[in-house]
């Protein structure tokens, strides 16, 4: 069996309250009055059935719902025909005809051997099983229709939602033919492609399956856009080493063209005076640096290889290959940078394993990756461009589950408030935060297999996305057997 990252890196997370606020990072809402001392009643999660078929799957607060739909414990076949493959993972909601929605999802299938491209259509690489749907639902989750919107990728992480209409997906790898065996072991020798792009997904079609390069080719989670600017930001997940955060500058403002061009400059974080900076390392009460940006050169490697061998370039090489560039250049460190979402002139991203003890988590001596905390949450403003820690869990592993746990995917609510999806090994939370450092439950995963009766409690929450009106979340179980769920409830109740 495959080791799968995720599990290879879960292990202890904790949480606190690191109370900021203040400053430029005013994005998010105060916390209700509910959300601070003794819990009331209506804000405990309880069983609450799902609408699809009675069962309980999800843990809420009074007053929600949800319906789950494309559940692959059974085969699911799309109107095209596809075979819907599982790893439900980022995604992206859309207005839709008739008041439905339409979604963009993830599909984060990895590099097994002999992994067909799903479903219809030109695959940008025939031996790459990942990549989108398409689905239109209605706010109460039901399904009018679903296709193939991108095939021939790998490891489709997450991405982000483009003003312009369209969803950009982000392969969290750098695998091709150019390069040695990842860390599940498979071997590349059959990839047709190299992997580790962005491509552009149109809400209403079919993606091009051309792949934005000069975006870089790393280990791609999110992305978020800055309209204001016309600057793309993109988190980096390298789990063995460190990750960085970048903005793509492309030559021409998308916001005028409707699509993301080719043409741009790829740049990387740096702390102005303080080349390097661990910002994966435990940070003060409401540390704020200063920023400025640093270019690569060359975003897009590729690597000498011999067709039908393995190549002489290893994965470790080639995973940090456009990172080093930066660090070269006095870049800053960061663990594992996941989520994003931009919201009035912030960019909010997650790092889940960031906040360690010590000013150097250096991975010399760290079997689970670069980074040994149990999660931050930044927030960049883009106007001042300055960083700010809005959030850290504590180093004590015995809160970790209970309170915030390996923070993943966020988005914010239409008042303001952060959503943030936990990618933990017990229980799995969806937690609101606001910008006071409150921190308080949404929702709680208890999916229960129905082919082996066994608890799925660590099957992790992702794709948190809103539907433009705000009244329904929906959000995805990331697992081989995945699905995606529709809420809807009083948010404004429980402060989201």
């Amino acid at each position: 069996m495959a080791v799968e990252r995720r599990t290879v890196l879960k292990g202890s997370a904790a949480a606190a309250v690191a109370a900021l606020a203040g400053g430029p990072f005013q994005g998010l809402l105060a916390p209700p009055a509910s959300a601070v001392g003794r819990k009331p009643a209506f804000r405990e999660l309880r069983a609450i059935p799902d609408l699809r078929d009675g069962k309980v799957r999800l843990h809420l607060p009074e007053g929600f719902s949800y319906r789950s739909f494309h559940d692959t414990e059974f085969p699911v076949t799309l109107d095209d025909g596809t075979r819907l493959p599982g790893r439900h993972d980022g995604m992206g909601a859309f207005v839709g005809p008739h008041g439905n929605v339409v979604l963009v999802r993830n599909h984060e299938v990895t590099n097994a051997p002999n992994t067909a491209a799903f479903g219809p259509g030109t695959p940008y690489d025939a031996q790459a099983g990942a990549g989108t749907t398409t689905i239109e639902v209605t706010p109460f989750g039901e399904v009018v229709n679903a296709h193939t919107s991108l095939n021939g990728t790998m490891f489709n992480c997450s991405g982000g939602v483009m003003p312009w209409g369209s969803w950009i997906t982000c392969e969290e790898t750098i695998n091709g033919p150019d390069v040695g065996p990842d860390f599940t072991g498979a071997s590349n020798v059959g990839l047709l492609k190299p992997h580790g792009y962005i491509f552009e997904v149109p809400a209403g079609g079919q993606s091009d399956r051309q792949p934005i390069t000069s975006a870089g080719r790393f280990p791609h989670e999110a992305v978020s856009f800055d309209p204001v600017d016309g600057i793309l930001y993109l988190t980096e997940d390298n789990f063995e080493f460190p990750s960085g955060f970048y903005r793509y500058r492309p030559a021409t403002n998308p916001m005028k063209t409707g699509k993301l061009d080719n043409d741009g400059h790829l740049q990387m974080l740096a702390i102005k005076g303080q080349p390097n900076l661990h910002l994966e390392a435990r940070q003060r009460l409401r540390a704020t640096y200063q920023v400025e940006w640093v270019d690569i050169d060359e975003p897009n490697p590729t690597f000498p290889y011999t067709p039908g061998q393995v190549a002489p370039t290893s994965n470790d090489a080639a995973l940090v290959a456009v990172g080093d560039q930066g660090r070269a250049r006095g870049a800053a460190l960061f663990s594992r940078l996941e989520g994003q979402v931009y919201d009035n002139n912030v960019v909010y991203f997650t790092s889940t394993q960031g906040g360690g003890p010590g000013e150097d988590d250096s991975d010399d001596d760290n079997a689970n990756g670069f980074g040994r905390g149990n999660g931050q949450v930044w927030a960049y403003h883009c106007r001042s461009q300055t960083l700010q820690i809005l959030y850290q869990a504590p180093v004590d592993p015995a809160e970790a589950n209970l309170r915030f746990d390996f923070p993943d995917n966020i988005t914010t609510s239409a008042r303001g408030t952060l959503v943030v999806c936990e990618d933990s090994t017990v229980d799995n939370y969806i937690r609101g935060l606001s910008r006071g450092g409150q921190l308080w439950d949404i929702a709680m995963n208890r999916l229960v297999s129905q082919l082996t009766g066994l608890p799925r409690f660590g099957d992790e929450f992702a794709g948190s996305t809103f539907s433009p009106d705000g009244h329904t979340l929906f959000v995805n179980i990331q697992s081989s057997r995945g699905m995606t769920f529709a809420i809807w409830g009083p948010w404004e109740r429980i402060g989201v």
